[in-house]
């Protein structure tokens, strides 16, 4: 847990009865795309696994125990593997690009691991979002703030910062052109998502993903699982339009 939120990385949200890994898949995703809205989605299933941040060794993350030791990484990974396959045999993971960076420099059996796992189906939902602009906004806020949930609000607002945000834009670049790179070497053709698609028909999203994955969905196999809640600061939008007319003005 963060402080008092719900990661659902605790061990309450394991699957009763997991079943052995047969299918495995990433949500390939950049942050702030909505991606833990649907990674909780799909997991809520209780068909499509439950694809958290398993890669995410970060010291202020839940696993930040592991940060600096690939042992302890390795362990964490099976042992998720082994809990958060979903009965049916799926095990998904959502990641970002740099955790893949991350674990090629510090943890490569790891990272052998993971791709291994990745190239037996080649499976891949790509996250992203059609509005470059509010997520240039959000991805940018976050990074200044410090806040990256809704539980972290305060209510304050920050002053619009244009070089945060030409930052945040070409990282964004940097990150998309990783995640093409990496589909075409590997030759993956993933299922590519709209946050804002996924957001307005969350059950169509599932459905596709299922579909993409050859499972089928089982009503009654569904869990419960942790809330997400929409992260709802009243100056994105703000930022979002200053952004966005800086780029229409000559």
């Amino acid at each position: 847990m963060l402080g008092e939120i719900e990661t659902g990385h605790e061990p309450k949200f394991d699957f009763a009865a997991a079943g052995k890994p047969g299918r495995f898949y990433i949500i390939a995703t950049l942050p702030r795309t909505g991606s833990t809205y649907l990674s909780h989605l799909l997991w809520a299933t209780g068909c499509l696994g439950a694809p958290l941040e398993y890669l995410n060794f970060d010291p202020a993350g839940p696993w930040g125990h592991a940060a600096g030791d690939p042992a302890e990484q390795r362990r964490l990974w099976f042992e998720a593997v082994r809990s958060r396959t979903s009965p049916n045999g799926v095990f998904g993971v959502k990641c970002f690009p740099v955790q893949l960076q991350i674990l090629a420099g510090a943890n490569p059996p790891l990272l052998d691991e993971v791709m291994r796992a990745l190239l037996s189906g080649r499976r891949a939902i790509y996250l992203l979002r059609r509005d470059r602009a509010a997520h240039t906004a959000s991805f940018a806020r976050a990074a200044l703030s410090g806040v990256w949930r809704e539980e972290q609000e305060t209510g304050q607002t920050h002053a619009y910062s244009a070089q945060a945000m030409e930052e945040v834009a070409q990282g964004i670049g940097v990150m998309t052109n990783l995640w093409e790179t990496m589909f075409r070497d590997l030759r993956i053709a993933p299922l590519r998502l709209w946050y804002e698609d996924v957001v307005a028909s969350p059950a169509q999203a599932a459905a596709q993903v299922a579909e993409y994955l050859g499972v089928a969905l089982d009503p009654a196999a569904a869990v419960a699982v942790p809330a997400v809640r929409k992260q709802s600061a009243p100056d994105i939008g703000d930022w979002a339009r200053r952004y966005a007319q800086s780029k229409s003005t000559p």
